[in-house]
């Protein structure tokens, strides 16, 4: 069978995969799940994949359960019903990621294991770019003429499109410890070209961090915030927690 066309960077399905490769296999939610292309990688990797998205004619791969699913609102599955959940590419397109998390945190099972990717907005790049513009790459204005640029072939579908929520290290992972999730490990889809040349800037923001005391740095997690995966990150962070 073709493989579904992505809507997300293939570096990012290509890191969520990697994580679960030597998972113990298990039932998996994919949401939202787009054309079917990270369904597909799970399935072919043994995981007994269900699929979710407030589109579900856009769907594509065969002999996979697939049911209309909004993360604003209430998901149409049972308490504790999978192993894992992987949410790809959604967060940022909604209106309430809380709803989401709280919605995850119900329908996966106790130990389960959740995987979340967002727009990564804290890395230098992004945070200069802010300064200097007032907005990241990922959160432009949305002017008429942008929205229409961005909706691009999903004009009736918006959200598809639009990036509507920023949401950094510091508020998911308030999300997820909030709503019963241990944060176990961040990555990123791909190491960005040219960093090399925030070095310096980084230097001087770890060094500042050297001057915090340390129970305030732990109190405000700054040396996750100033990590590589973070700081140095790529276009996306993507973060593994588990249900406690």
């Amino acid at each position: 069978m073709e493989r579904p066309a992505a809507l997300a960077h293939d570096a990012i399905h290509e890191t969520v995969e990697a994580l679960l490769r030597d998972g113990e296999r298990g039932s998996v939610l994919d949401i939202p799940a787009g054309h079917g292309a990270l369904a597909y990688r799970l399935r072919e990797l043994g995981y007994d994949v269900s699929c979710s998205d407030l589109y579900p004619e856009i769907f594509e791969l065969e002999g996979v359960d697939i049911r209309k699913g909004d993360l604003d609102a209430t998901l149409p599955y049972d308490e504790a019903s999978f192993d894992y959940i992987v949410c790809v590419e959604g967060l940022e397109h909604i209106e309430h990621p809380a709803n989401a998390i709280r919605e995850f945190a119900r329908i996966v099972k106790s130990n389960g294991t959740l995987i979340v990717s967002v727009p990564n907005i804290m890395n230098i790049e992004e945070r200069l770019r802010w300064l200097f513009s007032g907005y990241t790459s990922h959160f432009k204005p949305l002017s008429e003429p942008a929205i229409e640029e961005m909706v691009g072939d999903f004009a009736d579908k918006a959200e598809i499109g639009l990036h509507v929520n920023p949401i950094g290290y510091s508020e998911l992972r308030y999300l997820l410890e909030d709503n019963g999730f241990e944060l176990r490990s961040v990555h990123v889809d791909k190491k960005k070209d040219g960093m090399w040349a925030f070095l310096p800037i980084v230097w001087l923001i770890r060094l500042f961090a050297k001057f915090t005391k340390p129970e305030k740095r732990a109190k405000r997690w700054q040396d996750e915030l100033n990590s590589n995966e973070v700081l140095l990150g790529g276009n996306t962070m993507i973060m593994l927690a588990k249900k406690i």
